[in-house]
């Protein structure tokens, strides 16, 4: 069975929920002889010297690097390419961006199953304009209403789907890779130690929160350091704006993008991880925390409250004077954070596994 995944911006992941998602999966299928997997790719998120990842095809194509047609451009690239040169038996879209581009293959290729996964309603997402948050809904209305199959990734989308699309949606989460603790030697050289530090790892994108997070942080007496880990991405703006917040403070550390062993690293030895987002899917980086047993502190929106039940802590959204307050409490009493760490370890064992995840997601291509 050819397989194609269209939609994510390339594998290995280097940051992004979607990307970290096809990887997971990809590579599971692509271990079984009975499947060939393919994943397009953009040159500027993976090298297209590598033309071979895990048993997985990667199949590098152009788009027009703009904020509003890097995406779309490379999806209507990758859903002809695999038209007219991979015939697939599965194209798999990933996000309602790219479903605009999900009638295609329909019209143009219907012995394809299309498979749509609803990753996030990415209209509400601050840094689209008014064009193309339209675009964007217009994307989920064709993913909906034209798609073999729907997955969404947390329960508030399928209800979501059920009341707004009469459309019965299959809900598979996201999972999470099962790691083993790593000790601080990568990350010694920003004088990171362990439990030394208030860990966010995000994308700068301002609905994820993190000028709440900074404003609260820089209200609070603390020894510990605020590291935030993740990059822009058509949001030099906001960027800026959360450096000019932290004001040049030593103790706010900007790291960029971080993978693999270094970002095991700051998972592992965190005092304290913080998801400050105003609106999520289900955040791949929430459970990472909680596989390593992190004390875990979020928004109190739907998709958090419902991820882990009631083993994090929660603040009010968009609330800077509660955060502050849940921060100061945390910081205050090391035993009330720590004490649910091996319930979260092992609530992501048994309810987010990568496996029995991609098994769920093989009966939708039968």
């Amino acid at each position: 069975m050819k397989i194609v995944m269209i939609g994510q911006k390339g594998i290995p992941a280097l940051f992004g929920g979607i990307e970290r998602h096809v990887e997971e999966v990809s590579f599971r299928l692509a271990k079984n002889k009975n499947y060939q997997v393919s994943v397009y790719t953009r040159d500027y998120y993976t090298s297209n010297k590598i033309k071979e990842y895990k048993k997985i095809k990667l199949i590098d194509l152009p788009s027009i690097k703009t904020k509003h047609f890097d995406a779309i451009s490379h999806v209507l690239f990758s859903t002809l390419h695999a038209i007219f040169k991979v015939k697939p038996d599965i194209i798999h879209y990933h996000g309602v961006g790219p479903a605009l581009c999900l009638w295609i293959p329909k019209l143009l290729y219907p012995q394809a199953k299309i498979i749509f996964t609803f990753h996030c309603r990415d209209y509400f997402h601050k840094k689209w304009n008014g064009f193309a948050q339209l675009s964007l809904k217009i994307g989920e209305m064709i993913g909906c209403y034209l798609a073999d199959e729907i997955i969404v990734v947390s329960l508030e989308l399928e209800e979501y789907v059920l009341n707004t699309y009469k459309k019965k949606a299959i809900f598979i989460p996201n999972g999470v890779s099962q790691n083993d603790y790593a000790p601080v030697k990568l990350i010694k050289k920003w004088g990171l130690e362990k439990n030394g530090y208030i860990l966010s790892v995000n994308r700068l994108i301002a609905h994820k929160g993190l000028q709440y997070l900074i404003k609260a942080y820089q209200q609070i007496e603390t020894d510990k350091k605020l590291v935030i880990v993740g990059p822009s991405f058509y949001t030099e703006k906001y960027e800026k704006e959360l450096k000019e917040l932290a004001n040049n403070d030593p103790n706010i550390m900007f790291l960029g993008g971080q993978h693999g062993q270094v970002l095991q690293e700051l998972f592992s030895n965190s005092y304290l991880f913080v998801h400050p987002s105003e609106q999520e899917g289900l955040p791949i980086t929430v459970l990472e925390a909680a596989n390593f047993g992190r004390p875990i502190l979020l928004s109190d929106i739907e998709a958090h409250r419902i991820i882990l039940e009631d083993l994090p802590f929660f603040f009010r959204n968009k609330n800077t004077k509660n955060l502050k307050e849940n921060l100061e409490s945390l910081l205050k009493n090391p035993k009330l954070a720590q004490k649910r760490n091996e319930d979260l370890k092992t609530y992501v064992k048994f309810h987010y596994d990568w496996d029995k995840i991609v098994e769920s997601i093989v009966l939708k291509y039968a």
